[in-house]
């Protein structure tokens, strides 16, 4: 019994860690489009803020300017999508996968002086406080400062969110611009901040990917992780707290997939290596008719991008 609960403890925490880069980005993903606004361009983001943030923590020796690196390159990029969506009125679906190549794209040439370097990475709770914790230390002490960081984040979105006036603008510009214009607010400025803090999250998931996670840079080591978060926005119904459990799906997943290699099972790891992106999309699918039936928490301003883009 307790080698069971150590294995199942084990696999919460490697599923937890696996899918931190993802739930940054579906925190601000989540904030973005509760503006009235989506950004398909994420995974560029994530991708520019990787490469970034690996950049400066292998040219300074220092992973925390490397985070603070890719977070500003993430708000960078996600400038070019406010450009063409709130300056130029450019369609959100097509500016999206134009940020998402150009991420893709700048990531890749500028990276490549870094593929196979080595740096020092944030560190972990050994050797605090909390590795003396009877039977959670040994588990915990792995846990890194990233980790920590998203996790506080979920409260920290949710109490300003739902708690605040400026949330609740936030949050009015996200249904109808004109109702927002009509309280006597401009709702530019809030979609402008929307963008910004997507873009920010997103940089500093790939951070957490490229600083912590690996410590290495790899081109396209995101691996579909931003589009997957764009989906699992919609699983956790733009709600933050609903973030972790969705993106829980896709880490669980992860660490399964590992776990099962591991193991010897006689399964194709490439079939296995798929499991991270089929059992999001599986609940997605099973969850669509209750998420259609109850509207599903989607911004009405959303709808009307969805609209236009048909």
């Amino acid at each position: 019994m307790e080698s069971f609960i150590t294995e199942l403890l084990t696999l919460l925490f490697a599923a937890l860690r696996s899918a931190t880069p993802v739930l940054a980005v579906v925190l601000g993903e989540s904030m973005t489009q509760r503006s009235g606004v989506i950004n398909l361009g994420v995974e560029g983001q994530m991708l520019l803020g990787a490469m970034t943030g690996f950049a400066v923590a292998s040219i300074t020796g220092d992973p925390w300017l490397g985070v603070l690196a890719a977070c500003a390159a993430g708000i960078a990029l996600s400038m070019v999508h406010a450009v063409l969506v709130l300056g130029c009125g450019a369609n959100q679906i097509a500016s999206g996968v134009a940020v998402l190549i150009l991420g893709g794209g700048l990531s890749a040439y500028y990276g490549i002086p870094f593929v196979g370097e080595k740096i020092d990475t944030l560190g972990n709770l050994n050797h605090t406080f909390v590795s003396d914790i009877p039977l959670l230390g040994q588990f915990l002490g792995p846990i890194t400062p990233t980790v920590l960081i998203t996790l506080l984040a979920i409260p920290v979105i949710s109490v300003f969110l739902f708690r605040t006036r400026t949330g609740l603008r936030w949050r009015s510009t996200g249904e109808s611009l004109d109702i927002t214009r009509n309280l006597g607010h401009n709702p530019a400025p809030y979609q402008l901040a929307a963008i910004a803090f997507g873009g920010l999250m997103s940089g500093f998931a790939g951070a957490a990917l490229a600083v912590d996670y690996t410590a290495n840079w790899v081109e396209g080591m995101t691996a579909g992780r931003g589009l997957v978060a764009v989906g699992l926005v919609i699983v956790a119904r733009w709600n933050p707290w609903y973030a972790l459990p969705a993106a829980l799906l896709f880490g669980a997943s992860e660490a399964l997939n590992l776990k099962l290699q591991s193991w010897g099972v006689d399964i194709s790891p490439y079939l296995l290596a798929t499991l991270p992106y089929l059992i999001p999309l599986s609940v997605l699918i099973l969850s669509y008719r209750g998420l259609r039936a109850s509207g599903g928490g989607m911004p009405a301003g959303l709808k009307v991008v969805f609209q236009s883009a048909r």
